[in-house]
């Protein structure tokens, strides 16, 4: 079987050679051993089943949350020669019942599913008449309430594990804590399975953290050290989407956006163009990239601040992918912040616990003045000894001089508590400041 591995990764999918970990998570698999994988964005997860999927005789199910991120992997799997079909609510009844005549009659070698859709009573019975050899479960991070997307539907999903005894089942994220990989495993029922963790750092990628001042001029500064190549923009909202993309397309940039308010004709053709190199920048909510596997990515911009770690590793890790050093910049605000936390705000306590915790962690890795990678790592539960990565901001900075600020500090936080915690930091030094502004005025505040 392991000769048979190594041939269809050359003759199908054209690698000389496997990537770190993906010949031991494979042999796992073929043996039927269940398993939890996490590998950076990049790092090749797909092969781990898809090879699999091709040596076994049955079918494996693939678990995706995404119907372009089903979409972009059928495509390319059939492009390779591979027999890979889908079913969702997308299709038309005419391309639907065909792609379940495929699975009947055991053509396709790899069926792609929403979670919600492998628990409905009619996909469980098409199924029951046929041998399913591999419960591959993608973007496995939502299945855990400590993990940055969680999904209640991913939850159910170890009910289908009791349909399908003889399955191997493989859990792939690119971002889970220590924590969330307990919790999956947990929630899956993986008793014996191996753990299969590659290493976070990616070291092609510069990272850089800077203040958001003036953030159009701060990124088209930034874009002209990029000329004819391929970026990222990502931004919190549509409207900041199409704010951006407009200012860059009358700045002479090749660009296109991509959100939700686009149609799906619009963003798929935005996408592809992308993808072609036909266009060099897409100015995208988080709604872009999943599945991308586009290998020239020489930049990400994040206009605005993520929502935790796990997003922004995830969406920094679209970049470099073919081994080349590329930058990740981050424009920073406190004003991001409380937009953040405003959102968290509107959520039930549970939930709001945990967004809180991703929050914190966000910030003490936006704040630190040590190297980048050992907080951003540590936070994957992987240590980083390496006291200058030279390849981030931090890294590349001379040292600071320590400056005493605690009277500052102290002065500060009174004026705080004096004017009765309600106002904002530009205020506060505006009193300080002996300010005779309206606002000061207004409440009494230069007394």
């Amino acid at each position: 079987m392991e000769k048979q591995a190594q041939s269809i990764l050359k003759s199908v999918f054209g690698y000389d050679e496997f990537r770190p970990l993906q010949a031991d998570i494979i042999g796992n698999v073929l043996d039927r051993q269940d398993a939890l994988v996490v590998m950076p964005t990049g790092g090749g997860k797909s092969l781990c089943y898809q090879i699999p999927a091709l040596v076994f005789d049955g079918l494996t199910i693939v678990i995706s949350p995404l119907i372009s991120l089903m979409k972009d992997q059928v495509e390319q799997l059939l492009q390779s020669g591979v027999s890979a079909t889908v079913l969702n609510s997308t299709l038309s009844a005419v391309d639907y019942r065909r792609n379940v005549g495929l699975v009947k009659s055991k053509a396709a070698k790899m069926l792609y599913l929403a979670p919600e859709a492998l628990l409905k009573t009619n996909m469980m019975e098409l199924l029951s008449s046929v041998k399913v050899e591999c419960l591959a479960i993608d973007e496995a991070h939502c299945i855990s309430q400590w993990g940055h997307d969680f999904r209640p539907e991913y939850r159910q999903l170890v009910k289908a594990r009791t349909n399908f005894p003889k399955a191997a089942c493989v859990a792939l994220t690119a971002t889970a804590t220590p924590r969330v990989r307990e919790d999956i495993k947990t929630s899956l029922q993986m008793d014996g399975g191996r753990e299969f963790v590659a290493s976070f750092n990616r070291e092609n990628l510069f990272i850089q953290i800077e203040p958001k001042d003036n953030p159009l001029q701060q990124t088209l500064q930034f874009l002209q050290k990029f000329e004819n190549q391929s970026g990222i923009i990502y931004c919190h909202s549509r409207q900041q989407v199409e704010d951006l993309y407009e200012v860059l397309r009358d700045n002479g940039f090749s660009v296109k956006p991509y959100h939700a308010g686009l149609t799906d004709i619009e963003r798929n053709r935005n996408q592809e163009a992308f993808s072609r190199d036909d266009v060099q920048i897409i100015v995208a909510t988080i709604a872009f990239g999943m599945g991308i596997d586009k290998p020239n990515v020489r930049f990400v911009v994040h206009f605005d601040l993520p929502k935790n770690i796990e997003s922004y590793y995830q969406e920094i890790g679209r970049a470099g992918r073919d081994g080349l050093r590329s930058h990740c910049l981050l424009l920073f605000s406190y004003a991001d912040v409380q937009k953040i936390k405003y959102f968290i705000d509107q959520k039930d306590p549970t939930e709001k616990r945990v967004a809180n915790i991703h929050l914190s962690a966000l910030l003490r890795f936006a704040e630190t003045e040590v190297c980048r990678r050992t907080p951003l790592l540590h936070y994957f539960g992987e240590d980083y000894n390496t006291l200058k990565c030279n390849m981030c901001d931090n890294c590349m900075t001379e040292e600071k001089e320590k400056v005493d600020l605690t009277v500052a500090a102290q002065k500060y936080l009174s004026c705080v508590k004096r004017t009765g915690e309600r106002f904002g930091s530009v205020h506060i030094i505006d009193v300080l400041r002996g300010s005779k502004a309206r606002k000061v005025l207004q409440f009494s505040h230069q007394k």
